[in-house]
């Protein structure tokens, strides 16, 4: 289990510093983010939360995991590290 968690659901009013706040009760927070879509300045519906402590993020996704914010019930689950990411776009060819 790692520092940082996922957090899903979230109300689209919902910012870093909300984010944050509803989180701070778990232990201390070095960052919190609520991931924004780039071309419509949106956010996504989820964000990531890093805690100095393995122990208190833990404590975020048994305690949280499903609490109400801004009336949404959002789900807190351990952040996977994101997937590799090849070359987009069709292959070239060589000729």
């Amino acid at each position: 289990m790692g520092n940082r968690i996922f957090v899903g659901g979230l109300p689209w009013a919902v910012g870093d510093n909300e984010l944050r706040t509803h989180f701070e009760s778990c232990g201390d927070i070095t960052d919190a983010v609520v991931v924004m879509d780039r071309e419509s300045g949106r956010s996504k519906g989820f964000g990531f939360v890093t805690f100095e402590s393995d122990d208190s993020a833990q404590s975020a996704i048994e305690s949280l995991d499903g609490s109400e914010m801004d009336g949404r019930s959002v789900r807190v689950s351990e952040a996977k590290p994101r997937p590799e990411r090849g070359a987009s776009g069709p292959p070239r060819r060589s000729y």
